[in-house]
């Protein structure tokens, strides 16, 4: 009997997966391996959020594997130690794993085939499925990569991809291999109380529910933050719980403007994951840097905290902090404005706004959340890198009638209507009986003096 390896990283799911799909193919039995790296610990990525989505993630993968006359081994430690521990423990002669577009997953790589070599073991990297379009098939002529996202539109759109894989049959698991205790979710102290069910059989259900009713009107909604249109399937794409492909595919099926402006957001995750593939240290570094002297957690300690406890006084900035706070997740345009806000009105540097969202976002990724941020602060892609997002403006945009700020400030719910945007403008605020921080009204100036003190132009 033959074995193979199928190292489960960040795609959480049985269909349209190209590694176990080779694994079943070539060998008789098959091991499906997923490890809580340590790795991963210590880079201070393995929030509790994402921990508990991906207890809930792990242990579907392991019932649906069942279901076929599987299971799911789990193994706690290195990457390299345990996979190498586990091909010696089944005999297998082979390892399969998508790659991936970080460093950190590229360097696991290298270590893996290294280890696994010393043993007589191949390894076979698939191509990412984390992405429609793999990193690096598209590229324009002289560079490795498209540093601005429309020209990578036209050509991504134009790519004829593969059609999805189906989900197994059968998955035959040889007995005998050593795995640790799923985890559970109920074990994860200080998740948000609002933080949805994870694993790929809740994913395609809520794909299912929405394409039904919000896809149609996804072009039209998608930014409105009170009536929450969006697909919320970002974590879903996190983890691998859903394939990118497959979603594209069946947009594309259903067809319509709203299927269309939904492939085109598919499409932006897929631009960020070539970007970072191509330019690993912008994960850290401005990819186009514009001399910014930030301002830092000693100089603006008082400004970042009011920003992350939502009490800014901006009602629109701080239901959006205290969405993320509540329900490990925020609006897509929320997103926007309070990175907007927070670098460039508060002038603070976007590494602090984005370590916060990894530290609370369950769908917070190095590839998408770091270059979000950078397209926020003018550092990134954005070909307009002085682009500030007023918040007042926002709000009445997308939020008209304040339905989005009262489900969120419960100090401002007995406001009507836009006065909420604008609590400050009250008769009740001036009386004092309002009890809701001021704007920050003299902020302005004294970023301009900060800033003309540290010599920016």
């Amino acid at each position: 009997m033959t074995v193979a390896v199928v190292l489960f990283t960040s795609d959480l799911r049985l269909h349209d997966h190209p590694p176990l799909h080779a694994a079943l193919q070539a060998a008789d039995e098959v091991v499906p391996l997923f490890v809580r790296d340590t790795g991963i610990h210590a880079a201070g990525f393995d929030a509790p959020n994402r921990r508990a989505f991906l207890a809930d993630c792990l242990s579907d993968l392991d019932s649906s594997l069942r279901h076929r006359g599987g299971r799911l081994v789990v193994r706690d430690g290195p990457v390299v130690r345990e996979v190498r521990s586990v091909a010696a423990q089944c005999g297998s002669t082979e390892v399969h794993v998508a790659a991936g577009v970080t460093g950190y997953a590229h360097r696991r790589e290298e270590r893996l085939r290294e280890g696994l070599r010393d043993d007589g073991v191949s390894l076979h990297v698939h191509e990412p499925v984390i992405t429609a379009v793999a990193p690096g098939a598209v590229t324009p002529a002289g560079s490795d990569h498209f540093a601005v996202f429309t020209p990578y539109f036209r050509r991504w759109s134009r790519e004829s991809p593969r059609k999805p894989l189906a989900a197994p049959r059968t998955v035959r698991v040889p007995r005998g291999v050593r795995g640790e205790p799923l985890p559970d979710r109920a074990d994860v102290a200080g998740a948000s109380p609002g933080l949805p069910a994870g694993g790929e059989t809740a994913g395609r259900d809520r794909f299912a529910r929405w394409s039904r009713s919000g896809l149609s009107r996804y072009e039209d909604r998608h930014d409105d933050l009170a009536d929450d249109a969006t697909s919320r399937l970002s974590p879903y794409l996190h983890f691998g719980a859903l394939s990118p492909l497959e979603l594209v595919h069946r947009a594309r099926a259903h067809g319509g403007p709203g299927a269309e402006a939904f492939v085109r957001q598919v499409c932006w995750r897929d631009f960020h994951h070539q970007v970072l593939a191509a330019r690993p240290e912008a994960s850290v570094k401005d990819y186009r840097t514009r001399h910014d002297r930030w301002r830092g957690e000693e100089d603006a300690a008082e400004d970042i905290a009011a920003w992350r406890d939502g009490r800014t006084g901006y009602p629109v900035v701080d239901a959006a902090m205290r969405q993320l706070r509540h329900q490990g997740w925020m609006h897509n345009r929320a997103r926007l404005l309070v990175a907007s806000f927070l670098t460039k009105t508060l002038y603070v540097d976007w590494r602090i706004g984005a370590r916060h969202f990894l530290d609370l976002l369950v769908d917070g990724d190095v590839v998408n959340n770091q270059l979000n941020w950078q397209w926020a602060a003018g550092t990134g892609t954005d070909t307009r890198p002085h682009r500030v997002l007023n918040p007042l403006v926002q709000a009445r945009r997308f939020d008209p009638d304040g339905v989005y700020v009262r489900r969120w400030v419960p100090e401002l719910r007995s406001v009507e209507g836009g006065k909420v945007h604008e609590p400050w403008r009250l008769a009740a605020a001036e009386r004092g009986e309002l009890d809701y921080p001021d704007p920050l009204v003299e902020l302005a100036d004294g970023l301009a003096r900060f800033k003309h003190a540290r010599g920016r132009d």
